[in-house]
């Protein structure tokens, strides 16, 4: 029994150890890479979400990196596209001391 605590203490240590490393490089390191037109990115994350077909036509660099932008803020189950864009556009916000 106790080898059973000490195994679950070690891994419990080390999940926290690793969500919060994650936390800490999206925050420190791939929240800021947004920060240079951050208009432009909600915009392509909004037209990703709401349309069959995002960026048509167009260079596809840019939606590949505003995909990035909603796997590291993800919309919560249930929540519209209003409030997630307006929750995106805090997080940005807080990341880039911009405003929208």
């Amino acid at each position: 029994m106790h080898r059973i605590l000490i195994v679950f203490a070690l891994t419990a240590g080390v999940m926290l150890f690793i969500f919060n490393s994650a936390d800490w490089y999206a925050n420190n390191a791939a929240l800021p890479r947004y920060c240079k037109n951050p208009l432009q990115t909600t915009m392509i994350v909004e037209e990703i979400l709401t349309t069959d077909a995002p960026g048509d036509g167009k260079k596809k660099r840019p939606y590949i990196v505003a995909a990035k932008l909603i796997f590291l803020i993800p919309q919560e189950e249930g929540e519209q596209i209003d409030h997630y864009m307006d929750r995106l556009r805090q997080r940005i916000s807080e990341a880039c001391g911009v405003a929208f």
